[in-house]
């Protein structure tokens, strides 16, 4: 029995156990207990969204906040193919000739006003069509509601795509510099016209982590397998941005080969290393990661 981490503020004894072991997926032990901080909840946050007429403008603008060291408490985005299956899903009057929103808040109290005018500015200087701030809580709401219907309205997007509701997601998980988003969102649209796919993306904009979301029918192979080659081109196009192949959901099976390419022989050396060193018989989630 292991027990990491520590009480106090800061703290550097030794090797960074818990994130080692919170990060490996349950290939290295068995997590049986888990103490969190709490922190004090934020301020009541103000919201906007902004609606651009190009994926590529809605990324410029993402890069320029993270330039000018602006920092919303939530900076998200949805591509055209989300605003359409959120519309159809449940409609709320979102603008489904844009080609992309971000949706932004900021909780900083006293100074949130003068914040999310500074993020509006940013947004109309880099091509937004429109920008609209919340003005209560309750339209505030009705603006976040959207980015939490986006997983359910793609997933009934995708059973209506082929016939007998068989159609099904992908759920992809990329992450790039944030400067590198506009080019991220155009190299997707480019890798969905050539492998004939449908694929929308979502994501949280302010980390540079997307999500692109492959639309397949799971009843026809060949469907699954331009599913597959998009996926793996994804995963090539992020890397070659100087991203990672997950920013958040993890390796798992699907990854493996690519977490390969992204940390390099060294890398596999060290994690295999240390798989061996704590779990020698291989009994700790075998076959996943590495």
């Amino acid at each position: 029995m292991l027990r990491t981490g520590r009480r106090t503020a800061k703290g550097v004894a030794g090797y960074d156990l818990t994130r080692l072991f919170v990060g490996s997926e349950g290939t290295l032990g068995v997590i049986t207990e888990v103490t969190v901080a709490l922190r004090p909840a934020p301020a009541q946050s103000l919201t906007m969204v902004a609606v651009f007429p190009s994926t590529a403008a809605a990324g410029a603008a993402v890069a320029e906040i993270a330039a000018r060291g602006l920092t919303p408490s939530l900076l998200e985005l949805l591509d055209q193919t989300h605003l359409r299956a959120i519309e159809a899903y449940q409609p709320m009057g979102l603008r489904t000739d844009a080609q992309a929103l971000l949706l932004a808040a900021a909780d900083t109290g006293t100074r949130a006003a003068d914040d999310l005018a500074d993020l509006a500015q940013v947004c109309e200087s880099a091509g937004a069509d429109e920008v609209y701030a919340a003005t209560d809580a309750v339209e505030a709401a009705a603006l976040l509601q959207a980015r939490r219907l986006a997983h359910p309205a793609m997933e009934k997007f995708a059973a209506d795509a082929y016939p007998g509701g068989n159609g099904g997601l992908v759920i992809d998980d990329v992450a790039v510099p944030r400067g590198s988003l506009a080019a991220l969102l155009d190299g997707v649209a480019r890798i969905a016209a050539e492998c004939d796919v449908p694929i929308g993306v979502v994501g949280h904009a302010g980390d540079g982590n997307m999500h692109p979301n492959i639309v397949v029918d799971r009843a026809d192979p060949a469907s699954l397998e331009r599913g597959r080659r998009a996926f793996d081109e994804i995963m090539r196009l992020g890397l070659d941005l100087g991203g990672t192949c997950t920013g958040e959901h993890g390796v798992g099976l699907l990854k493996r080969d690519w977490l390969a390419r992204e940390i390099g022989p060294v890398g596999v050396r060290v994690h295999q290393a240390i798989k061996s060193a704590l779990d020698p018989a291989g009994l700790l989630n075998p076959g996943k990661v590495l």
